[in-house]
């Protein structure tokens, strides 16, 4: 079977759907495995496993159309025999219904732009596959069974993994000597995020970081445009700490977040790469649920795995899954104290 897997974005959100890929490249049915990527999230896929045959669109470029048009007529001709739509938008459901093969897509009650289930086939999901992971492998599973619209049981969470050695990832081993790193621990603070709602304010991270440096350990700060680099900048002068002098590419961002004692921050692409990498991770939830997209302590269903931490604000309006918010009180009572405490623990 030829199987393609439609995931346009975004950076978390790719990471959470590695279980469900691996699930594909498992199957014994399964001979080749695809996967359509929005061009601005094309860099995340340097994690995939080599053997994952990867084809860009560039929907927000100069030529959406032409770009989404070149893209279909290249993947009709492969002729799949099924489609996974990992998105549940309508973009998504356009794009992968005319690629010509049966699409697999959420359930009804979660599709988040309701007419896009009328271009797919909808999997039902069970009442306890409450965790984005678990919905991304029940879609995975339905091309391989007869009625995937009766779940007799929740399918488990695995934590998503990257496998660096099987990747387009290349090991910089000279990386953190370039930084100047090499004889330093430190714990990455990644301070930025692109929800206003899922941001700590600044004083709350610089408290972290002075109280990391009391303990000898480099507050570092990362950030993914000049937009963050500016905070981070910012941030690092305030608490004698660092930031990333440069953007980093995949190969370079998984080593550096190979060498951190931990990684801190929001419900964001990093956080989820870093999970995915084995690292400890403390991130701070309010406006998003921890309950169904945080990581996990478990490593493919065994506790041999790194540890995450989740710090809950729990207002009482939340989860409201709002970008922005009048009345915003989630991250205001997050405080620094919890997460310094975890830190001083590892």
């Amino acid at each position: 079977m030829k199987i393609l897997i439609v995931k346009l974005s975004a950076f978390g959100d790719i990471i959470h759907a590695l279980p469900a890929l691996d699930d594909v490249l498992n199957h014994p049915l399964v001979e080749e495995v695809h996967w359509l990527v929005d061009s601005r999230y094309g860099f995340v896929t340097d994690i995939f496993p080599a053997r994952v045959q990867v084809h860009q669109v560039a929907l927000k470029g100069d030529q959406p159309l032409q770009s989404a048009w070149a893209a279909i007529k290249k993947l009709r001709r492969k002729e799949f025999d099924a489609v996974l739509d990992l998105q549940g938008l309508m973009k998504s459901a356009v794009l992968a219904r005319a690629c010509g093969s049966p699409v697999y897509a959420f359930d009804k009650r979660f599709v988040r732009e309701k007419p896009a289930a009328l271009l797919t086939r909808n999997v039902r999901f069970h009442d306890q596959d409450r965790h984005v992971v678990q919905q991304y492998r029940r879609i995975a599973t339905a091309p391989f069974i007869a009625d995937f619209n009766q779940p007799e049981n929740p399918l488990s969470y695995r934590q998503p993994q990257i496998r660096l050695s099987e990747s387009h990832c290349t090991s910089d081993k000279n990386l953190l000597g370039k930084l100047g790193l090499q004889e330093r621990q430190y714990v990455i603070l990644h301070a930025a995020g692109g929800w206003a709602t899922k941001k700590l304010p600044e004083e709350t991270w610089l408290t972290i970081a002075r109280g990391l440096a009391d303990k000898d350990l480099l507050p570092l700060f990362s950030w993914g445009n000049e937009t963050e680099a500016a905070q981070a900048k910012s941030f690092a002068g305030k608490c004698n700490g660092y930031a990333l002098p440069e953007r980093l590419n995949m190969s370079a961002l998984c080593s550096l977040i190979g060498g951190a004692r931990a990684v801190v921050g929001a419900d964001t692409g990093l956080l989820h790469l870093a999970a995915a990498l084995n690292r400890p991770t403390i991130t701070f939830w309010g406006p998003s649920a921890s309950w169904n997209s945080a990581p996990l302590s478990v490593r493919n269903g065994s506790t041999d795995g790194a540890k995450h931490w989740q710090i809950e604000s729990n207002p009482d309006c939340g989860p409201c899954f709002k970008r922005t918010c009048d009345n915003f009180v989630c991250m205001n009572a997050i405080s620094a104290e919890s997460i310094l405490r975890i830190l001083h623990e590892l």
